[in-house]
């Protein structure tokens, strides 16, 4: 059985104020090995880095690049569509692992 993550952004309350994020996770599953191709894993997390020029958040960027891979389009604001937590988990190990490129 595939555990899920999902990731809800909620709007501005008022103007000035910024964007609340509330992350859902459910616990991981124990793995022996990630289900996933390595070479998946590494484009994912080299995507990943794409988006730190907006944010240097690595959860966030890592969760951004696996819902583009899964569903084909960057999530919208209130998007509450799930990712496999396998797959999120294991490209946010392996991007935590890695020293950032420069």
């Amino acid at each position: 059985m595939t555990a899920l993550c999902r990731r809800f952004y909620c709007g501005r309350v008022s103007p000035g104020q910024p964007r609340r994020t509330l992350s859902l996770q459910i616990d991981a599953i124990a793995m022996e090995g990630p289900p996933y191709p390595q070479e998946l894993i590494d484009q994912l997390v080299e995507a990943s880095r794409d988006f730190d020029a907006t944010a240097r958040d690595p959860e966030r960027n890592c969760w951004l690049v696996v819902h583009r891979h899964v569903h084909g389009v960057l999530p919208s604001e209130y998007d509450i569509r799930e990712v496999p937590e396998e797959l999120y988990l294991a490209v946010l190990a392996q991007r935590r692992q890695e020293p950032a490129a420069s």
